[in-house]
């Protein structure tokens, strides 16, 4: 994919198509890319925060679960919790 096929999939998402919106966490979970899940995540996207916390879990990004768990997501301060016992 493109970058025009990349932007015409965000605009999709963003006229609230939820179909190129599911493909876009998709996309970037498979690529690991942290930024396009937090701003899909922020829009109050459940399923991007999801996965935004397994790529970050994965990817061991402490301070990306840390700031989830802070605004409040427990799932993210279980996983944050889980890797911080593991380094013990």
């Amino acid at each position: 994919m493109d970058e025009s096929d990349l932007a015409a999939l965000r605009a999709r998402a963003g006229d609230g198509d939820p179909d190129a919106t599911d493909e876009l966490i998709q996309l970037a979970g498979e690529l690991g890319d942290l930024a396009e899940l937090r701003r899909l995540a922020d829009t109050g996207n459940p399923t991007a925060a999801d996965e935004l916390i397994q790529v970050a879990t994965e990817q061991g990004n402490l301070e990306e679960l840390r700031r989830l768990a802070e605004a409040g997501n427990t799932t993210a301060a279980d996983q944050l919790a889980e890797l911080t016992e593991d380094e013990s």
